[in-house]
């Protein structure tokens, strides 16, 4: 009796890597067994940097709101407490982009909490 293989879920199974590995430079694009290590790592970096790049967004829009602030004569913390005291409910991302984006309304927001 003859061997039988599942052929083409194999060959589905190789092809999807090397879909995946499109792009890739030399034998990471070319190697079964390269590429499949390339994008076994390279799908363990997105993961990971899924949860950074929200960390590092936080990061960046509280730094822009401090030096909105500051130029007000307030720290990002004191803002952060007063608007926590008035219930003001904006979020960091909004209050950044009206730092950058929309002085004027930034600051009618620092007079409303002064």
């Amino acid at each position: 009796m003859p061997r039988s293989v599942n052929a083409v879920a194999s060959r589905r199974r190789r092809k999807r890597i090397m879909i995946l590995a499109k792009g890739y430079w030399g034998s990471r694009s070319k190697v079964y067994t390269v590429a499949k290590n390339t994008v076994e790592k390279g799908l363990q970096y997105a993961y990971r940097d899924r949860k950074t790049k929200k960390r590092e967004f936080r990061a960046l829009w509280i730094q822009r709101i401090n030096a909105g602030a500051r130029q007000h004569g307030i720290s990002y913390s004191q803002l952060i407490g007063k608007l926590a005291a008035k219930e003001i409910g904006l979020n960091r991302k909004v209050l950044a982009d009206l730092a950058m984006n929309h002085p004027d309304a930034f600051k009618a927001i620092i007079d409303a909490v002064k």
